[in-house]
């Protein structure tokens, strides 16, 4: 069972108050880019959700504006719980997104950190844009350990890797710009080494089930799909 901690709590996560909540659930449908976008986070979400076995008992987190719920919802006899470390993101999900999707949602507020349900609680754990928020190792590594703690069988997430062309020529621009004496523009947004995020995960207790690139060697977001050490023998990883 869940042992009383006190969660990490990371700055970035205190900005989403109401109007940011509102505004991010309008973000991914602003523009024919971001709409394109939206359509291939979420093909790579149903092929990572299809490798990871189809779970029946799924908890997305964080939940963000819900964006994810109607693929999740695709199930029809899949439960779906949705939790968030902002209460102004759970509030603006729950208005806005479909009648008949919000219905079979159970929402609740807790941190990725330190997550309010007992040991084996959920079939999967579905992350998506979370870790791409978090610099430090020992940090990534206190949530996954928690996912490891929460989950019975695998957990899905995404983050941003290197070894593409955008991971290049991000750091060549803060190269230049921590030589002008400038901070990022997305200075709570972090590129992390494909060797060391994997290392960590196996550290964490996951066996790499399958990798999905969004645009294979251009752009730095990638979905892994992760299953607990010795569960089952693991599938080919994708690519």
């Amino acid at each position: 069972m869940q042992t009383q901690k006190t969660p990490i709590e990371l700055a970035f996560s205190h900005k989403y108050d109401r109007a940011h909540a509102a505004q991010y659930f309008v973000k991914h449908q602003d523009g024919l880019a971001r709409r394109l976008s939206h359509l291939r986070d979420v093909q790579l979400a149903r092929r990572a959700l299809a490798q990871a076995g189809d779970p029946q008992r799924v908890l997305d987190l964080p939940c963000g504006a819900g964006r994810f719920w109607p693929l999740l919802a695709e199930r029809p006899d899949r439960e779906i719980l949705a939790a968030d470390n902002s209460a102004s993101m759970l509030e603006t999900a729950l208005a806005n997104q479909p009648a008949e999707v919000v219905g079979r949602v159970r929402a609740f507020q807790t941190s990725a950190f330190a997550i309010d349900l007992p040991d084996d609680a959920v079939d999967s754990i579905f992350c998506m844009r979370l870790l791409h928020h978090i610099s430090d190792s020992a940090h990534r590594l206190a949530m996954l350990r928690e996912f490891h703690r929460v989950t019975r069988d695998t957990v899905i997430v995404s983050l941003w890797v290197d070894g593409n062309y955008k991971a290049w020529k991000r750091a060549r621009l803060e190269k230049r710009r921590a030589a002008a004496g400038k901070t990022g523009s997305n200075a709570n947004r972090f590129v992390v080494g494909r060797r060391a995020i994997e290392a960590e995960f196996a550290q964490a207790g996951f066996d790499v089930l399958g990798r999905h690139d969004f645009l294979p060697g251009y752009a730095m977001w990638r979905v892994y799909v992760l299953r607990k050490v010795g569960l089952h023998k693991a599938a080919p990883s994708c690519r």
